[in-house]
């Protein structure tokens, strides 16, 4: 935080760092090791990284930054850690005097869909998303159901670490639980679908053992799909084990088995989804925005033929959807990013490669079961199944992904500064002579630099994938 600025929002307190460096009235500030929001809000390894200390002071510091009016949300996917930390976060909250409504488990955009629906002043998701169990976190969503501003961020964090005065101890809030709060977010659900329906269609789920499960197969049931589900309980031991987003294989081995028209496999949160077509051919982010981008197009309802994605978006979708007339911004990873360039572009519809789609028309969340209801039923909706569609769809440049452990935070988010790793990025790109590109950037949630490389060729893909990987081992790490 700079001289001068408010800790947040609320008028329950303002401060300046250069005022006061007091301890919240929970216990001793957690210093400057504490965790800082990545792109996708605090997460780590449960008992090291992730606390029910650090949670409590993150209630805590929510509770002073977020408007002052109206309850604040929770809701948790199925880790074994998921209660303990809800129970630190309310605890957080009511000490600062705020009204906290317990959703259980539920996907993240239910958090942000109520936010919205009843004028909350904000809310927390407790996830790791695609992460293993034993990891977990925390999303913040604000008033307006978006990820928090950067600035209401740093404001928390100045709090976590004892750089922003505090008032007098409150206690005064009150916690209940509204799982039934749920029903309206299935109910949502089945409305975005505007009467399209799916009697008798074969689909497959992968619920992933995590907040899927909430209600994932009954919206898919009452919609007269032919369901068969796979890790359909929530297991917070077994939570993105071999399943999921993160593992195809299964949702594949299903279809293909079931003779299933389509499959979906969600993530940790339910944020996210991948498909399967009927020949078992994967379907990520980037072919579900050009297909129901193509659909929104044809039917008049997508503004300037837009479509936002990230710089992770594959070189042959960019092409097809320009070539075809369409327009493609890309921007920095993460879905707040691609939300904001939405806001600011006027745009209908953007999301990521890993399956996070936002659609401007069913509120700017990322929600994998909503993605999957509408591919599901914009394709049952043309008489095609989706393998059909997807023959009509683009073919991806070839593209490959290495991450590459660098501990050092420091080394992974100023790797430019490395020089013989820029120099290589270099003769890559000028090996590649525009017809392919090269992406290296520090993940915002782990302590890997992830170098992705995409050309027209694999040969070349390869080749170069294997050099920067190298090199940023030999260059960051001190590897000879």
């Amino acid at each position: 935080m700079s001289e001068g600025r408010d800790v947040g929002s609320s008028s329950k307190v303002s401060t300046t760092v250069s005022e006061v460096k007091a301890a919240s009235p929970l216990g001793a500030s957690l210093g400057a090791a504490v965790a800082g929001f990545g792109t996708d809000g605090i997460r780590g390894r449960v008992g090291t990284a992730v606390t029910p200390a650090l949670a409590l002071q993150v209630g805590y510091w929510c509770g002073l930054v977020l408007p002052a009016a109206g309850p604040v949300l929770i809701g948790t996917d199925s880790r074994s850690s998921g209660p303990m930390l809800v129970a630190a976060l309310t605890a957080g909250l009511t000490a600062a005097g705020r009204e906290v409504w317990q959703l259980g488990l539920c996907p993240t955009p239910a958090i942000p869909g109520t936010i919205r629906r009843l004028g909350a002043a904000g809310g927390l998701m407790v996830s790791a998303s695609h992460n293993p169990p034993h990891d977990n976190g925390i999303k913040v969503f604000g008033a307006s159901g978006a990820k928090l501003q950067r600035e209401q961020q740093q404001a928390i964090e100045a709090g976590l670490r004892g750089e922003a005065r505090a008032p007098a101890f409150d206690g005064q809030g009150t916690a209940h639980q509204r799982h039934d709060l749920l029903d309206s977010y299935r109910d949502s659900l089945l409305q975005s679908t505007k009467g399209r329906r799916l009697d008798g269609v074969k689909v497959v789920l992968d619920l992933c053992w995590g907040s899927a499960t909430a209600c994932g197969e009954a919206v898919f049931r009452e919609l007269g799909a032919d369901l068969t589900v796979l890790h359909g309980q929530p297991d917070g031991a077994r939570i993105n084990q071999g399943c999921g987003s993160t593992h195809l294989e299964p949702l594949r081995q299903a279809v293909l088995e079931q003779q299933a028209a389509m499959g979906f496999a969600f993530d940790g949160d339910a944020d996210r989804v991948l498909a399967v077509d009927g020949r078992g051919r994967s379907v990520d982010g980037d072919q579900i925005l050009y297909l129901w981008g193509t659909a929104l197009r044809q039917a008049g309802q997508l503004p300037d033929n837009r479509i936002v994605a990230t710089v992770m978006s594959n070189l042959g979708f960019e092409r097809a959807w320009t070539e075809s007339g369409g327009v493609l911004e890309r921007t920095a990873v993460g879905d707040q990013y691609v939300h904001a360039a939405m806001q600011e572009l006027g745009a209908g519809l953007g999301g990521e490669q890993s399956g996070h789609i936002l659609s401007a028309e069913h509120g700017m969340s990322g929600d994998g079961l909503l993605t999957a209801l509408q591919v599901a039923t914009l394709v049952h909706g043309r008489g095609q199944d989706l393998a059909e569609w997807m023959d009509g769809s683009w073919s991806s440049y070839p593209q490959k992904l290495v991450n590459v452990t660098v501990p050092d935070k420091q080394k992974r988010t100023q790797w430019h500064q490395c020089d013989s790793l820029s120099q290589a990025v270099e003769q890559a790109e000028t090996a590649m002579a525009g017809s392919g590109r090269v992406l290296v950037r520090a993940s915002g949630t782990e302590p890997l630099l992830r170098v992705m490389v995409e050309a027209a060729e694999q040969e070349q893909v390869n080749h170069w994938c294997t050099v920067l990987a190298e090199e940023a081992e030999r260059g960051l790490n001190g590897a000879g």
